[in-house]
């Protein structure tokens, strides 16, 4: 008996459109990482891209759960240069760039490979309410 292999169209992918607003972090950014991996789909395969378009909306009102978790997290990013280690805190990255906060709590669920960076090119995040892909026709996603 052979072992089934599902073929997966790029073309048939479905849009989702997942309202954040009230939600925590970690709890969201888990599912949307099973929708773009494909985890809600039987033909689920882990070593292929099956997964769908993810539109993120209202990141800018997430919710982080702790007393001190927004001012102990912190996030480094490293230019390279000797010195160039650079942090910011949680609560910072929150204020000034929530689209970017849920992007990379969903960006570290996702295997960390080629396939990865695949996934992650399906995901659209939005500060607001408003997106931009009112064209792909998303269905609602509840939480």
């Amino acid at each position: 008996m052979k072992t089934f292999i599902p073929k997966v169209d790029p073309n048939n992918r479905k849009w989702w459109v997942v309202d954040v607003e009230g939600h925590i972090l970690g709890r969201a950014a888990v599912q949307v990482a099973n929708i773009l991996r494909g985890k809600n789909k039987p033909i689920f395969t882990p070593h292929l891209d099956a997964g769908d378009h993810v539109v993120v909306v209202n990141a800018r009102s997430i919710r982080v759960t702790g007393k001190n978790k927004p001012r102990q997290k912190t996030y480094y990013r490293f230019s390279g240069y000797p010195g160039g280690l650079r942090s910011t805190s949680l609560s910072t990255m929150l204020r000034q760039k929530p689209e970017e906060t849920f992007r990379l709590a969903v960006r570290r669920m996702l295997p960390k490979n080629r396939l990865g960076r695949k996934m992650i090119k399906k995901l659209h995040v939005y500060a607001d309410g408003e997106h931009r892909h009112q064209a792909q026709k998303p269905e609602p996603y509840k939480l």
